[in-house]
């Protein structure tokens, strides 16, 4: 292979430009360092290169890895011969998964991050406390949603923690059925409230509202109007000119000096060159499976097991969440269609079962919301024609009259559901893929059973005529949401980050994304990724950096 001679080292390295990434970009650039961001995939243009088009999006994998330069490989325990599977996938691409995103962006509630005081050692599980509360991150949490221009209504939500600013946007106005969620939660007793939304409603930071589309979840958004990192805080780090910004670029290894610090990566840039960059801080934001690969590729006689792995838990005790649902249908003979299809894809949702009841027969919850079915094209449902009039047909009697409500999984932490690397996959450099190996929790799979079952029963009082439950029954990754591969903690020895998401092993070595949380949570992680990242670069700017300049100083 060939090599080109090395840039200039820079302040810091982030490597993979998606949520947390284009945070940490924005944060350190703007805060004057000289930042260098990787991310293997393009630079899309959202005007240029997205669109309303299903067929390109959903089932010609525009915004998603290409399966054969990429794949992963997924087992279900130990004994278990792994296969190549498309397991959690994310768009690799500049902006990352909030390039396809639906866009809701809950807060996490107080009792996420003391699972283990509130439930002690759980059988079968690893639960731990956050080394951090709520509180220390609400202010980022706020600054995230105010930069974001988020949709929705402070205290519309009774269980709300304590917030310091409302949203700086309006809400969504409901869809069709989330107007009949709502009607069945008031009839219910539930309290029902528009899902915060990564959408701005009125003009914000120069973006105008947008046109309301059904094609929205695993689309590329071309108004603007979806908050993004690729159309936010990318071009806003790029703006300070501090920031250089190296698409369809592999980072393949971490380097570490003969003190074991990094020294910067090796990578792959898009002529097929591999050079070195180096840097006085990495920060590793590529997701929590791939953040692990990394790391446990990047060996050395100072980390024979890989990066910051003195506790033997890099990419172990892995989450992923998993949408379960229950699809209702109505009767096109008595109701108004519903046009499930139409819309933005969430609407109205609630917290009313997010807290633990034992009565329910597991500890933990989530939160539930009303969503669109599925996408036209793909409309897929027992029995469906496949061709002409027909087809159309059956899209009309289902498809306008179908709705979901569906819920995110807040799965128990197992140190055995992990990510490793692939003895005998290899990607199209030549290196080990990630391994995931998973078994979900008796936990997860009975509070699904619990959950669907409750969406079931509200879709019935809501008017569904017939209701159809999809269950847990194991973990696809579809939420594309990863945690946990290297937990944060105060002890060394039982964790691989500590509360600023800085390795114990490796002083001047940070992961932000979702790596670090302990446990899922149960609502969509990405707001808590991103705040959590904007806090962490709060520290290298403030404490870490100045920090490493005094000792330079001083010795």
């Amino acid at each position: 292979m060939a090599y080109t001679p090395k840039p200039e080292p820079v302040d810091a390295i982030v490597v993979g430009l998606g949520a947390t990434g284009g945070t940490a970009v924005k944060v350190l650039a703007e805060a004057g360092m000289k930042v260098v961001g990787f991310d293997r995939g393009p630079w899309l243009r959202a005007h240029e290169h997205y669109s309303g088009d299903e067929v390109k999006y959903v089932n010609r994998n525009y915004l998603w890895p290409d399966p054969k330069l990429f794949p992963r490989t997924l087992r279900h325990d130990e004994n278990s011969v792994a296969e190549v599977f498309p397991f959690s996938p994310t768009p690799q691409l500049v902006g990352g998964g909030t390039n396809h995103w639906a866009g809701w962006v809950p807060r996490p509630r107080e009792s996420d991050f003391i699972q283990r005081t509130l439930h002690g050692d759980l059988e079968g599980a690893s639960l731990a406390d956050w080394p951090i509360r709520y509180e220390h991150l609400e202010p980022y949490l706020t600054k995230v949603e105010w930069e974001f221009g988020v949709s929705g209504v402070a205290g519309a939500d009774k269980y709300e923690p304590f917030r310091s600013k409302p949203y700086p946007s309006a809400p969504l106005r409901p869809t069709r059925f989330g107007k009949r969620f709502y009607d069945a939660a008031k009839k219910m007793g539930i309290n029902a409230f528009p899902i915060p939304h990564a959408m701005v409603t009125n003009r914000h930071k120069g973006r105008d509202p947008f046109n309301k589309t059904s094609f929205w979840n695993q689309y590329g958004d071309p108004s603007g109007a979806r908050s993004n990192t690729l159309t936010t805080f990318i071009p806003e780090a790029v703006a300070t000119g501090n920031f250089e910004l190296r698409s369809e670029c592999f980072v393949r290894e971490i380097k570490v000096g003969k003190d074991g610090r990094a020294t910067g990566v090796v990578y792959i840039d898009p002529d097929g060159h591999e050079v070195e960059q180096d840097a006085k801080v990495v920060v590793l934001s590529l997701g929590a499976i791939e953040s692990a690969r990394l790391m446990l590729m990047s060996k050395s006689a100072q980390h024979p097991d890989g990066l910051a792995n003195s506790s033997g838990l890099v990419g172990k005790n892995a989450t992923f969440h998993e949408y379960v649902f229950a699809v209702g249908l109505f009767d096109k003979e008595v109701d108004d269609p519903l046009y499930g299809w139409a819309g933005n894809y969430i609407s109205g949702g609630t917290f009313e079962f997010y807290e633990t009841d034992e009565s329910r027969g597991h500890i933990g919850g989530c939160l539930i919301s009303a969503s669109q079915t599925v996408h036209p094209v793909n409309w897929v449902f027992p029995g469906r024609p496949s061709w002409g009039s027909a087809l159309k047909d059956a899209d009309r009697d289902y498809f306008n009259y179908a709705m979901k409500i569906g819920a995110i999984l807040h799965d128990m932490p197992r140190e055995s559901n992990r990510v490793d690397l692939d003895p005998t996959v290899k990607d199209a450099w030549g290196l080990p893929v990630a391994r995931i190996t998973h078994q979900p929790h008796d936990n997860d799979v009975r509070m699904s059973k619990w959950q669907v079952d409750k969406n079931a029963e509200i879709l019935e009082v809501a008017g569904a005529r017939k209701t159809v439950p999809v269950y847990l029954d194991r973990m696809t990754g579809n939420t594309c949401h990863q945690h946990g591969t290297a937990r944060m903690g105060n002890d060394p020895a039982k964790s691989v980050l500590n509360e600023w998401c800085q390795t114990h092993d490796i002083d001047n070595l940070f992961v932000v994304d979702g790596s670090g949380f302990p446990t899922s949570t149960g609502v969509n992680p990405t707001l808590t990724m991103m705040a959590n990242a904007w806090r962490a670069c709060d520290y290298i700017v403030s404490t870490y950096a100045k920090g490493r300049e005094e000792h330079i100083k001083v010795n």
